[in-house]
């Protein structure tokens, strides 16, 4: 009984640990934002916290770097995010910064340490959505090459942590594929980059990237999903989301003909 009693309280301590953790890690990241005016000093922070990724003999790196690549994607995003968000002098700025803050604690806590299927689409659906946004929101005077191979390695990656949650036997082949979907269409966007003010927060905008990624990769996971269950698509169970994504692509391809490009965020 003595035994259960110690092995619960190091159990506890631990999870405290973790959280508190966690939780200092996102503070620092908006406090080093904060601080800099630049987002670099948290992302350097980042990847100072990930030191675990490589505390193992170097042949394991590369796996250990490609496991953590969406959690990394996501951090980086944030980061950036919370720097975009502070380049106002909206009232509401610093609750902007805050609420990204508050929703990487969400992550860290409570969505990333998730291993179920649907859990790990979340993720995935997440680093989309997240990483997409912060690089189109800050790159729109970069290289184009550069856009695109960001790009590709967000597909890759993204692509992967799903397929590894199948026990896939094709997943690099897959995951190359994911990446060069992603990088297709990141650099077609890259040449014509319109993007949606959010009403609460109009210093951040959505990129119709975004929003065509998410609902692709969303019809893409759904399509999966069904022929590892069934080893077949039936067109019924496919056919909502898959309406529903060409609608999505038809509405911003009528959004973007109507507005006016310009070589970053509109």
């Amino acid at each position: 009984m003595e035994f259960l009693r110690i092995v619960r309280r190091r159990t506890f301590v631990s999870e405290g640990v973790y959280i508190f953790l966690n939780i200092a890690l996102a503070l620092t990241v908006l406090i080093s934002t904060l601080a800099t005016g630049t987002p670099w000093l948290a992302i350097v922070l980042v990847l100072l916290s990930k030191w675990r990724v490589l505390a193992v003999r170097p042949r394991y790196w590369f796996a250990h770097v490609e496991a953590n690549m969406v959690d990394m994607i996501v951090s980086f995003g944030i980061a950036v995010l919370i720097y975009i968000a502070g380049q106002t002098a909206d009232s509401n700025m610093l609750t902007v910064q805050v609420g990204l803050t508050v929703l990487y604690v969400l992550w860290l806590l409570f969505l990333k340490p998730r291993t179920r299927v649907a859990a790990v689409a979340s993720q995935a659906g997440v680093a989309v959505v997240v990483g997409t946004m912060a690089l189109m929101s800050v790159s729109y005077e970069w290289p184009s090459s550069v856009v695109v191979v960001m790009m590709w390695l967000m597909g890759y990656s993204c692509a992967r942590h799903v397929l590894v949650s199948h026990t896939e036997s094709d997943v690099r082949l897959l995951s190359l594929l994911g990446g060069f979907i992603f990088a297709e269409i990141g650099w077609l966007t890259y040449h014509w980059t319109i993007a949606y003010p959010l009403f609460f927060a109009p210093q951040l905008k959505v990129p119709q990237v975004t929003i065509l990624l998410a609902a692709l990769s969303f019809l893409l996971e759904r399509s999966y999903q069904l022929y590892v269950r069934h080893k077949t698509i039936k067109r019924n169970d496919i056919m909502l989301p898959l309406i529903f994504t060409i609608v999505l692509l038809i509405a911003l391809l009528f959004t973007g003909l109507n507005a006016v490009p310009s070589g970053g965020a509109v």
